[in-house]
């Protein structure tokens, strides 16, 4: 059960854009808000990862990103297929 309010001003613009986008999912305005701004706080908070190292671990870990990538021949096949999106 919710029990926490958010509340916001939006123009109507927006309001009407965010609305259209939730009918789109079949949601309500509060579930899909609450969603996004919950999918995008993760995403933030995702790319602020801290680590803490000593020094010892820190030489290991700077030494395991700056050594040469090891062949992957799955990412190769990969690489080397066009998107659909290009034309040919």
């Amino acid at each position: 059960m919710r029990d926490a309010a958010i509340n916001l001003r939006a123009r109507p613009v927006q309001r009407d854009l965010i609305d259209h986008a939730a009918k789109v999912l079949g949601k309500n305005r509060s579930d899909f808000m609450l969603e996004a701004a919950c999918d995008r706080a993760r995403s933030v908070l995702l790319d602020q990862v801290f680590f803490n190292l000593d020094d010892a671990r820190f030489q290991s870990f700077v030494q395991m990103l700056d050594a040469p990538v090891a062949p992957n021949v799955a990412l190769e096949r990969l690489m080397a297929v066009r998107p659909v999106w290009q034309a040919a």
